[in-house]
């Protein structure tokens, strides 16, 4: 008698891409409409667009009050708002994470819209009470995504300034304005509420991918039929 074969838990990323991907075999029932890719219902629809519009607007609004407040980068000396850790202070970052990349604003433009677009194309392939914890996390990192990208297309309208750059000329660079520093332990980078969103966005990828989906695997029907032919009932003479 033949042991049904379990396959070991995947994670709720990984099954949303295998959902993807997979190709029926051969002579095997059409998939269920519902639960196939691009069946995002309205509701997983409804959530992802109000955490990216809410994260999207918390960043750029908060982005606005310190540059407002606080001036252009060098002509102020910033807030303090826990001495000796945490302080309000306006940077212009033309670079990614930590500042790495100084100069390619183009270049993290086009990876932006692509990480756009993909993310777009997954979550129309997720159900939102089998990948609840996945749509958050995509949310997040579109909100973040669109946080920064604003900046980087220069729709603030800021204008560099000597010493920083050419009198006069437009900024393509992220608004940052959160620094958190520790004296001698740590001296993080100056941020911005979109970096945060992406960070905690990636960091629940990275949480999904080590815990297995709550999803119980989806029951498939066999039917067994026999390879011999029925003998053929003969009359009683």
């Amino acid at each position: 008698m033949e042991s049904a074969c379990t396959p070991p838990p995947v994670s709720h990323f990984c099954r949303s891409i295998v959902a993807v991907t997979k190709v029926p075999a051969p002579g095997s029932p059409p998939p269920d409409s519902s639960a196939g890719p691009f069946r995002a219902t309205p509701i997983t629809w409804a959530i992802f667009t109000t955490v990216v519009v809410l994260t999207t607007a918390a960043d750029l609004i908060t982005k606005e009050c310190a540059f407002k407040n606080l001036g252009m980068p060098g002509t102020s000396p910033g807030w303090t708002v826990i001495n000796n850790m945490l302080w309000w202070r306006t940077s212009l970052n033309e670079g990614a994470l930590f500042g790495l990349g100084q100069g390619m604003g183009w270049f993290f433009i086009t990876v932006s819209v692509a990480a756009l677009i993909g993310i777009l194309f997954t979550v129309s392939c997720l159900r939102l009470w089998h990948d609840a914890i996945l749509v958050l996390s995509l949310s997040c990192i579109t909100g973040g995504i669109l946080g920064n990208l604003y900046d980087r297309l220069g729709i603030p309208s800021l204008q560099w300034h000597a010493p920083l750059s050419r009198e006069g000329d437009p900024v393509y660079a992220v608004r940052d304005w959160i620094h958190f520093r520790l004296d001698g332990v740590i001296d993080w980078p100056i941020f911005n509420l979109a970096d945060s969103f992406l960070v905690f966005g990636a960091g629940l990828l990275l949480f999904l991918s080590f815990f297995p989906s709550t999803v119980a695997p989806e029951k498939t029907s066999t039917q067994n039929t026999s390879t011999r032919s029925p003998a053929k009932e003969t009359p009683d003479a």
